[in-house]
């Protein structure tokens, strides 16, 4: 998200989502999804706090093969409770109205990380190049997720 090309990738498929948009799998709606990511992009901001569960193997060898490897992020990796849907994540309410608020926040973390960053959830402290590259590609992930 550092640069002006993946950001604006990843700004046009969101743009792009449908409410009619099924999941190639999960369990979460395309609805759903929008608050998730929403919600995620918040934490890095300081905007909303997510319990920590991290520990040395997170903050090393998953936190280098998320963020550092060609690898595709695998399938069915369960996500802190504050922003997962269903139990602490933000109710959808109004698609086109939630997908408004999740492209300023975007924008705004693209634009304005705090410094210091705050540490991930799961990956621990993290520098700006490395909750961008995040940025990335965690919207990735969820994109492909359903067909974007």
């Amino acid at each position: 998200m550092s640069n002006l090309a993946d950001r604006q990738n990843i700004s046009l498929r969101l743009k792009d989502l449908s409410p009619q948009d099924g999941a190639r799998w999960g369990l979460m709606t395309v609805h759903q999804m929008v608050c998730h990511l929403d919600d995620s992009y918040k934490v890095a901001l300081g905007e909303k706090n997510a319990s920590q569960a991290t520990g040395f193997l997170q903050r090393t060898l998953l936190k280098w093969l998320a963020l550092q490897t060609p690898i595709q992020w695998g399938k069915g990796f369960r996500t802190r409770p504050e922003i997962e849907q269903g139990k602490g994540g933000s109710v959808p309410i109004d698609f086109r109205q939630d997908l408004a608020s999740l492209l300023s926040t975007l924008s705004r973390f693209c634009d304005s990380l705090p410094t210091p960053c705050k540490p991930h959830p799961i990956f621990g402290e993290m520098t700006a190049h490395n909750w961008m590259r995040w940025g990335y590609l965690h919207a990735d992930h969820h994109l492909r997720q359903f067909g974007r």
